[in-house]
């Protein structure tokens, strides 16, 4: 983590998820306790979701149980989309973070969670006490936070309205999240400022996806905006399943460092493990 708290989420669960092939546990658990000696603030590590809806995360508590966890700071983040996926992660004592993805779109929210935003708010609420009894925080994701492709009423007002709600029922952590790569720098750069203004008592972050042609200028307008919390996968891989999105994949973690180092930013990343982890990657994405 940097000495003035930028934090980089590095997130190869969302980069795993998406893969058609099972990749081997023994793989997957190798490829994470390389990314935690890097040195990200958290690691976006896996799922407690229904195995049928994301069979790549089935393995999510094994893979836990043989993370090396001796000689890392970094914190662990598993994505939850239900009670019972809380209640599961929550008995991880490695695990730090519940990441529940809300969407400010009805039509995505049944999707990616088979959920009403109702039913999903109510989710959120059961979270939070949840993690405030097991010392584990929640992280909302607040999903098609720039718009969306089914054709649900999208402004800023919209994003507004739901930040402020989540921010009232307890969230500390809020990140904007791209699903489907329609951000722009001019709507980062609109969006942005306004809601870190607004909730400055809340840490408000960002999780892109993107093309590989616009994911510098999106990096460099969500810095320019004021964020200090960046969502990242090395090598830009991953998109979500549920949104049928395969042409933008998350914002290489790369393009992050590279922009991040290029404004004196200090991540107190061990850039020798990264180079370890991006090149054992071509044996998990092939």
């Amino acid at each position: 983590m940097s000495q003035n708290n930028f934090k980089l989420i590095e997130c190869p669960r969302d980069a795993m998820q998406g893969l058609h092939g099972f990749i081997p546990t023994a793989l997957k658990v190798e490829y994470l306790n390389l990314l935690l000696q890097v040195g990200f603030d958290t690691l976006d590590f896996g799922s407690f979701v229904s195995p049928k809806a994301i069979p790549q995360m089935a393995d999510t508590a094994e893979v836990l149980a043989k993370l090396d966890l001796s000689h890392t700071n970094t914190k662990l983040l598993a994505i939850v989309a239900n009670l019972r996926g809380v209640e599961e992660a929550v008995k991880h004592e490695a695990v730090d973070y519940l990441g529940f993805p809300f969407s400010i779109s009805e039509t995505f929210q049944q999707r990616n969670t088979n959920s009403s935003i109702a039913q999903s708010l109510n989710t959120i609420e059961e979270m939070l006490s949840i993690c405030a009894k097991n010392s584990k925080k929640g992280v909302v994701y607040l999903s098609m936070g720039f718009g969306n492709p089914y054709g649900d009423e999208w402004n800023y007002e919209i994003v507004e309205k739901w930040a402020d709600v989540l921010v009232n029922k307890g969230v500390e952590i809020l990140s904007l999240a791209d699903t489907v790569g329609v951000s722009t720098p001019e709507k980062i750069e609109t969006i942005l400022p306004k809601l870190i203004a607004r909730f400055d008592q809340t840490e408000i972050g960002i999780h892109l996806h993107s093309t590989p042609a616009e994911r510098f200028e999106k990096i460099e307008a969500a810095y320019q905006s004021g964020v200090k919390r960046i969502d990242a996968a090395l090598k830009g891989f991953g998109g979500c399943p549920m949104a049928a999105d395969d042409l933008t994949g998350n914002i290489a973690t790369e393009d992050v460092i590279s922009v991040l180092n290029a404004k004196g930013e200090n991540l107190g990343l061990n850039m020798d493990k990264w180079e370890e982890a991006m090149a054992f990657s071509g044996k998990v994405f092939g």
